[in-house]
């Protein structure tokens, strides 16, 4: 039996009272998107709709029964600007955006010029939905159909990028990173899919879900409940399905980041008015020391920074990760 419990009840009433505060993301890419009906490509992937008129960012909204809701989630994806010229074949970056009403695959687009920060680069950049509360996972429970992001993103996603674009499909040839809760969802999935890959960055992203009475456990919970499962949660409650919670945990798994690039980045300075964005990342700054104490400790490299602000990108840290990207993967060719 598990010792973290939460009522329903008060799990509901938590949510609702923090839904305006969840954590943030931004940014888009407004597609004027074409409908179209292709059949699902062996990857249980059908697109619903699809826009490849801009030379570098490619949009598609797909039909899944990994996630069952209408109109259906979508990606963009960031092409370098030879892409269509030079026959190459290039590492690619999946890129999560953080939790929240508005927050979603045109986040990096809208808020953060993510076009601008791989100008000239040899990266494919991949940003697809994550839900607004979706927590890349697939839940215990739902009310509103499946909503399976984790199976979208890492069985269905994965595959079909690497069979529509010129990828290097393997370890090298792929980074994850990710805000918030994007960030903590890198962290999970360069663990949990050790092998898929090479590089995890992590801004303002939580690595533990555990620490403080399990505050993000319950925050998934709560939030998932309120934004995206109507009342189910990513982790269960009353009782958490601790199996889950331990296979997720970043700071549970730290072998399974050895010999890949680790980049964190924290704020040191919350805003002082917005009691949730002090509260927030406060707790990221605590859990990614933490973390870092624990990669040091197994002899792990890692590279951090601890930036004055609060909860949000930082443009230049961003730059920063992209180059060192770039850097550990595998080389264009």
């Amino acid at each position: 039996m598990s010792k973290h419990r939460l009522n329903r009840r008060t799990l509901l009433k938590t949510a609702g009272g923090l839904t305006a505060a969840i954590a943030l993301g931004g940014g888009a890419f407004a597609a004027t998107a074409s409908a179209a009906g292709t059949a699902d490509d062996g990857f249980g992937l059908t697109i619903k709709e699809r826009d490849e008129n801009d030379p570098r960012m490619w949009y598609y909204r797909f039909a899944t029964n990994a996630i069952g809701w209408n109109p259906g989630p979508a990606v963009n994806v960031l092409l370098p600007d030879d892409y269509h010229t030079s026959g190459r074949t290039y590492p690619v970056l999946y890129l999560l955006h953080g939790g929240g009403p508005g927050q979603d695959f045109i986040t990096f687009d809208r808020d953060l010029r993510i076009r601008d920060l791989t100008a000239g680069k040899p990266l494919i950049v991949v940003m697809p939905d994550g839900g607004q509360a979706g927590w890349y996972s697939n839940p215990v429970n739902s009310n509103t159909g499946p909503r399976n992001w984790e199976t979208f993103h890492i069985d269905q996603l994965l595959r079909w990028v690497d069979a529509n674009f010129r990828t290097y499909a393997e370890y090298d040839g792929r980074a994850v990173a990710g805000f918030s809760m994007g960030g903590f969802g890198a962290l999970k999935y360069a663990a949990k899919y050790h092998g898929h890959f090479a590089s995890v960055s992590a801004h303002s992203g939580p690595p533990s879900l555990r620490r403080d009475n399990g505050a993000v456990a319950h925050w998934a919970n709560a939030s998932s409940a309120a934004l995206d499962l109507a009342g189910g949660t990513i982790y269960g409650a009353p009782l958490w399905d601790e199996a889950r919670v331990n296979a997720d945990n970043p700071v549970q798994n730290i072998e399974r980041y050895r010999n890949k690039r680790v980049f964190l980045v924290a704020g040191t300075s919350p805003d002082p008015v917005n009691w949730f964005d002090t509260i927030n990342e406060n707790h990221v700054l605590t859990g990614q020391r933490e973390f870092r104490a624990l990669l040091g400790d197994a002899g792990i490299p890692h590279e951090w920074h601890e930036e004055p602000g609060g909860h949000f990108v930082r443009p230049q840290r961003l730059t920063d990760d992209i180059n060192g990207v770039i850097a550990r993967l595998r080389k264009a060719a």
